[in-house]
Parts: structure tokens; sequence; C-alpha cells
């Protein structure tokens, strides 16, 4: 059974999807403002969330981006509001979806297991199963069975996105890796033009890097086209 949370503060609506949503194999427990679900989110328990833009405390926006700086758990919004730009806000926040209130919970349905079919590519069994996974780069190497990295010899601090992304660029080097396919190989989801996910994490990898080499930044932003990583003083 795949298990959601809704952060949602409409105690009807709550009470009302669970009932809907315990017979088609998907547990729903609830919370009903942001503080509350971002420490539910926090406890790795959930396939997916379900989150409501317009809470008591803090809104879903400003719960998505805390979110996000840490967490790739599959977000769909929901919300009152159907006007584009929240559409759009929420999108490059990096919301894996949308879905405007009232909605048919057929629809909702539907829209959970299409999120839960992409997500479940981001899982370790979908890992090679190489037993010695080990890349290196100039003074950058890479162990990825033990999920580290280092340059010359000193641990870097990557999450475990920014060694995926790390590993795509030097097994890579001068060539310009697309924003599309970076996102399927990292994320293992469809690119959307207006989720700027993939930025923010390139940002802080490239920041990471540029404070342990002292050099400009290796990752080379490409108009229009994605990233390319130089290897020149590695």
């Amino acid at each position: 059974m795949n298990s959601v949370l809704i952060i949602d503060d409409d105690v009807k609506l709550g009470t009302m999807l669970r009932e809907y949503l315990e017979p088609r194999n998907i547990q729903l427990e609830i919370r009903h403002n942001g503080e509350l679900g971002l420490e539910a989110a926090d406890s790795g328990n959930f396939d997916l969330v379900l989150l409501d833009v317009m809470l008591p405390d803090v809104d879903g926006f400003e719960v998505l981006r805390r979110l996000r700086g840490y967490s790739e758990l599959s977000v769909m919004l929901l919300t009152a509001r159907g006007q584009a730009v929240d559409r759009i806000r929420g999108l490059e926040l990096g919301a894996d979806d949308y879905l405007s209130k009232p909605f048919d919970p057929d629809e909702l349905v539907a829209r959970i297991r299409a999120i839960l079919r992409r997500s479940a590519g981001r899982t370790p069994a979908q890992l090679p199963k190489d037993t010695d996974r080990c890349l290196s780069l100039g003074g950058l190497a890479l162990d990825l069975t033990e999920q580290s990295a280092t340059y010359k010899g000193v641990p870097l601090d990557l999450t475990s996105i920014e060694l995926s992304l790390l590993e795509a660029f030097i097994q890579a080097p001068g060539a310009v890796l697309s924003r599309e396919e970076l996102v399927i190989r990292i994320f293992e989801r469809p690119y959307h033009p207006l989720n700027r996910n993939l930025d923010m994490h390139v940002c802080r990898l490239r920041k990471k890097l540029h404070s342990a080499m002292l050099l400009g930044n290796p990752i080379k932003t490409i108009r229009s086209s994605g990233y390319l990583f130089s290897a020149t003083g590695l």
C-alpha cells in the first residue's frame, strides 16, 4: 500500500479522501498546517505529499520551498487558486503536479498513481549493482558504492543528488549535457522546462566545488542548452 501525506487545513476534505483512497490501496495521513506537515514529511514514511497552497500558518509555496531544500519527495499541489501564475510558481519551486479544487477524486487517484510510477525509478534498487563503482578526474574522486566524493583527498560534503550530478559530469568532461537528459537521468522523471529544481541542485554543487577547489566554476552554463563540466585545472 502506498503511503501519502496530505497537508491541508480542510478537515472534512482530509477525512473524505482518507475514506476514498484506502480501498484503492493508498493510505492517507493528514496534517492541518505547514509546520506539522514538514515535520511529518521529514520522517521518510511517505511516497508522496498532497500540499494545499492556502494553509493557516505558512503557505504551501513556502512549505514546498523548504522541502525542496533537502528532499526530492514527490509533491502534488492542491489549491482553489487556479491561476496560471500560481501553477507556474508551484512548478518552478519543484512540484511534480498541480490540481485545482474542486477536483474529481478519480482524477486525483490517477495523478497520484502516475507520479508514483515516475518516482519509482528513484529508489536505490535501480542503481547499478557494481561492487566497485569508483570514478576519478584530475583531483576529483567518487566512490559511488560508499556515496562519497573527495577533491585531492579532502572529503566533499555532497548530497546524493549532487553526487549523481557529479558522476554525470565526470563521465562526460567537455560535453554539453542538456537539462532534459540530466533530469531524466538524475530524477528519472519527464523534463518540464518550468521546473527549476535541477538548476537549484547544480547551483549548490557548483558552489561546493568552487569552495573546495579555489578555482573558477568548473560547471559552465551553456545558454539554452544545458551544462558543461570543464576539466581544466582539476
